[in-house]
């Protein structure tokens, strides 16, 4: 294949839209968009689900699309030609909002683009704290459950504890996790690859350094599940998608590295929806633990699912528009999406690198900040990746708190009984509940970035045509 003609085949499979989009929640139906006659009227800034919003712009046909080949000099089959102009008005024409909708930001001249995002050089902006200080619970150790089950939903400070004063051993505690997933793996297909074999090194290891007097912290001898993004030398790291089945990475990633510094044991790599959209990747679709006939939510899928199910302490996760936040929800979970820069993702399958976070996965609030401590600072693969700081001190009160919430989002629906319960559970906790806006900008003009970036990073698999190996989540994925 030529190199123009290769460059038109990619524009050309591009324009039809990529199926790698990671934003949360998702359609999984033709079904669950709404009626086209009676558009949502979402308040400003709503997190809006990818194809389902109303239809904008004139009708086209699989004509207009069969002309417009002639000036891209592509040819689409018939199906694509039908494809492309019956979602047209849905998945892609809303991204064009300054030139179909009422332009409501008006974009100076001047203006130039963000070409590397950082708030810290926002003029009179204070982003994030000034100094570093990690306090931990001083909550009593609990003593060592005498039933497995109990030991594997225990929370990370209290596994540590027990660990370190040698109640229990990496290699149990490793044990008693790899016999859960491979339990639960038949009900919630959240493993793609056990790393039996280097977790039962890894914990072995661990249990003769902490015997031998050296301690590495909070993290030495935890089990954990990487979502199958982070590469793992030597390891599977396989996108979740059928093309990239066979992949195996020839090092790790900068995460990959850093909770190995810290003793943590890699006991499995977990699924994602193919390419990080949804929960459905070459082995089927992840399950909920609390109601298995529901899926999982994505793309995070994997990690969501197996730490609800008490089968890792904890787990990596990455999201790009909600594929922390939304498998977190749906599990019942702590999800920590950082800041944009706090965690390098060197080594994580990119999908839009302006977009991309890493961040943990785990049953309490705290576990998450001991792994965001571990994994924090920069790396030379991740030129976005900074310095940062953190300053948390889990002994301090939370009353006096402000949390601010988006009550017009609260009132109407997709917002339930449950959500509302939730502020006021804040406010009897004597937290202070603030109200706060958005701005009416067309914030999902800001997909056309994604979607550029994506079909930039999977380029050379859309030319060979590699994505028609892929599970549909969607129609028009």
């Amino acid at each position: 294949m030529s190199k123009p003609k290769a460059r038109r085949e990619f524009l050309k499979q591009s324009a039809l839209g990529l199926a790698a989009t990671a934003i949360a929640p998702q359609a999984t139906t033709a079904t669950a968009r709404p009626d086209p006659q009676t558009p949502p009227q979402l308040p400003p800034g709503a997190p809006p689900a990818f194809g389902t919003g109303p239809r904008v712009g004139p009708p086209i046909t699989a004509q207009t699309i069969a002309e417009a080949e002639k000036l891209m000099q592509v040819e689409l089959t018939p199906k694509e030609r039908e494809q492309a102009a019956g979602n047209w008005q849905i998945s892609m024409a809303p991204q064009y909002e300054r030139r179909s909708g009422p332009r409501k930001v008006t974009i100076d001249p001047a203006t130039a683009p963000a070409t590397l995002w950082d708030p810290t050089k926002i003029p009179g902006a204070k982003i994030g704290a000034t100094t570093d200080r990690f306090q931990t619970s001083n909550n009593p150790p609990r003593p060592l459950p005498t039933k497995e089950e109990d030991i594997a939903y225990a929370g990370i400070t209290d596994q540590a504890h027990w660990i370190k004063t040698r109640q229990l051993t990496s290699q149990r505690l490793t044990t008693i996790y790899l016999q859960r997933l491979e339990r639960f793996q038949p009900k919630l297909n959240a493993v793609i690859t056990l790393t039996k074999d280097l977790a039962n090194e890894q914990a072995r290891r661990a249990d003769q350094e902490i015997g031998s007097g050296r301690y590495k912290g909070p993290l030495h001898g935890i089990p954990w599940g990487a979502k199958d993004l982070l590469d793992t030398k030597d390891i599977p790291t396989t996108y979740g998608a059928e093309p990239y089945r066979d992949r195996r990475p020839t090092k790790n990633a900068a995460v990959t590295d850093r909770l190995e510094k810290a003793g943590a044991v890699l006991i499995a790599k977990l699924s994602l929806g193919a390419l990080a959209l949804n929960d459905i990747w070459f082995g089927g679709q992840t399950n909920n633990p609390w109601l298995p006939e529901e899926g999982s939510s994505g793309s995070s899928a994997g990690p969501g699912a197996a730490t609800a199910a008490g089968c890792v302490s904890f787990a990596m996760a990455s999201e790009t528009g909600g594929s922390i936040i939304g498998p977190a929800m749906r599990n019942g979970v702590t999800g920590l999406r950082p800041t944009y820069g706090r965690v390098p993702r060197t080594g994580a399958m990119t999908l839009c690198w302006s977009l991309d976070k890493l961040g943990p996965m785990a049953r309490y609030v705290e576990d998450t900040l001991i792994v965001l401590k571990e994994i924090s600072g920069p790396d030379p693969g991740d030129p976005a990746s900074k310095e940062s700081h953190l300053d948390f001190d889990a002994t301090a009160p939370i009353k006096g708190l402000k949390v601010g919430y988006f009550k017009k989002w609260m009132d109407e629906p997709p917002a339930t009984a449950v959500d509302r319960a939730a502020i006021e559970t804040l406010r009897k906790l004597g937290l202070e509940t603030k109200e706060v806006t958005l701005p009416d900008w067309p914030y999902v003009s800001l997909n056309t970035i994604l979607f550029a970036e994506a079909a930039a990073a999977f380029e050379d698999v859309t030319l060979t045509r590699g994505l028609d190996q892929l599970k549909m989540q969607m129609p028009d994925a």
